[in-house]
């Protein structure tokens, strides 16, 4: 039967596993392979990593981390990071990369989208969208993990993203982003009517809040960070991840 799928957002920074909070003050949380593989253990649908440095120090991907991260995983991985060319991408996919995760590139323009789409197939390539609330309403697309404001409009970059071929959107609200408050709603009603699969990602800290996000929202997917790597009040690392039957039941019951 099918459902939503339920993704763990792991962020990278050198070669150690981090944790931010509104894209800020990362918080070293361990070894990412480690990571990797416990969740590979506990069945996880697909992960993503994203290197949270690369785009913003503009440096290639870590090729070697990245192929131990995915020796490690029998779930699809996607990678995003200092992504922009076609031989990254075609290095990545030789890394064991299902999906590639474009994002500070495709704000400049859409053309790497294009061609990458062209060589290696819609469903390899993931736009992805970071967006911040502004003062007044509405929503800021911003790049470089969250350090430059752009002045795309966000529902006219989504669709350029689309019409130049990415195979799924995802969108990380830096507001919400290691609050574990919940989805902003508001934002999800928003980007769900895209026409290709949209995973929000961005404030999911209960399973009430992924069912919110696709029962409610409309989302496709849903990515969760802090969720999966912290376990209580005080944030202990634990990583975690629901069983299969109760990811079943979330999505199918009531």
């Amino acid at each position: 039967m099918y459902r939503a799928r339920v993704i763990p957002c792991l962020l990278v920074r050198g070669n150690g596993l981090v944790k931010t909070r509104k894209f800020k003050d990362a918080v070293y949380i361990g070894d990412p392979v480690n990571a990797v593989r416990i969740f590979s253990e506990k069945e996880a649908d697909e992960i993503v990593v994203l290197d949270i440095d690369a785009s913003r120090e503009g440096r290639e991907p870590n090729y070697e981390l990245i192929a131990e991260m995915a020796g490690e995983a029998f779930m699809p991985v996607a990678y995003g990071g200092g992504v922009r060319t076609l031989e990254q991408i075609r290095r990545l996919i030789r890394s064991g990369v299902e999906k590639v995760v474009i994002n500070t590139a495709a704000t400049v323009s859409t053309d790497s989208i294009r061609a990458a789409a062209d060589v290696f197939g819609s469903q390899a390539i993931v736009g992805a969208v970071d967006v911040r609330r502004k003062l007044f309403g509405g929503y800021a697309v911003v790049s470089k993990s969250g350090s430059v404001e752009t002045k795309l409009n966000l529902q006219q970059h989504m669709q350029n993203l689309v019409e130049a071929g990415v195979g799924e959107l995802l969108i990380n609200d830096i507001d919400r982003d290691g609050t574990m408050v919940g989805y902003d709603m508001a934002l999800v009603h928003s980007v769900a009517r895209a026409t290709v699969p949209v995973v929000v990602c961005g404030g999911a800290g209960t399973l009430a809040h992924l069912r919110e996000a696709v029962r409610n929202g409309g989302a496709s997917a849903v990515a969760a960070g802090s969720m999966f790597v912290f376990h209580g009040k005080h944030r202990a690392v634990l990583i975690n991840y629901p069983k299969v039957g109760e990811l079943e039941k979330l999505f199918t019951e009531g």
